[in-house]
């Protein structure tokens, strides 16, 4: 997944506070983000004035979570294997991360043989479905672990690789002297 530009921004944004612009307002929640901008949460009236032909998502709210609506965010990331939920009639995607619920089993076998287990591989929350990430933020962490990883594994080759061409092996200064001149047995007669 190629990161874009904005990525970073909007999974380190805090959202959902009042707009010190529009406070009187009534729809003066700081829960859109602007592509383009990139720099900061802010609420319906902002929007209207400030980026009126700016890309923009939408952030909602689901157990006091971010999510985005995946029919928004699809046209612009790539979010395969991210699990996807429908609240409220909408698909939806987690931004980042979320505890583990306190009684969960946190990576426990179910206890009904034909049940399948899935869990995310950056933080090992329990996925329904056979998906690869909880969230978006812990896809972009998992792709940099996986990358950083890989680019370690490379350099690691091309040392030992180098380290080949420039030392090869050593022997001791008898092991490639022959023992002596071959004397051949008398032609017997």
């Amino acid at each position: 997944m190629e990161e874009p530009k904005w990525l970073e921004g909007l999974l380190r944004t805090n959202f959902f506070s009042i707009c010190a612009l529009h406070r009187e307002a009534p729809r003066n929640e700081c829960n859109m983000f602007c592509l383009y901008c990139q720099n900061a949460a802010f609420c319906f009236y902002c929007r209207s004035s400030l980026h009126i032909d700016h890309p923009v998502l939408q952030i909602r709210r689901s157990s006091y979570h971010d999510v985005v609506r995946v029919s928004e965010i699809e046209t612009v990331l790539d979010i395969r294997g991210i699990q996807t939920y429908v609240i409220n009639s909408a698909r939806v995607l987690f931004l980042n991360e979320r505890p583990q619920p306190k009684n969960s089993s946190h990576g426990a076998a179910s206890s009904t043989p034909k049940t399948m287990s899935y869990f995310c591989e950056r933080c090992c929350r329990t996925l329904l479905d056979p998906f690869r990430f909880c969230s978006l933020g812990c896809k972009v962490e998992g792709i940099r672990k996986n990358k950083e990883e890989e680019e370690e594994r490379l350099r690691k080759e091309r040392q030992q690789e180098t380290h080949k061409v420039t030392h090869p092996p050593t022997h001791t200064s008898n092991s490639r002297r022959r023992k002596g001149i071959p004397h051949r047995a008398p032609f017997a007669s």
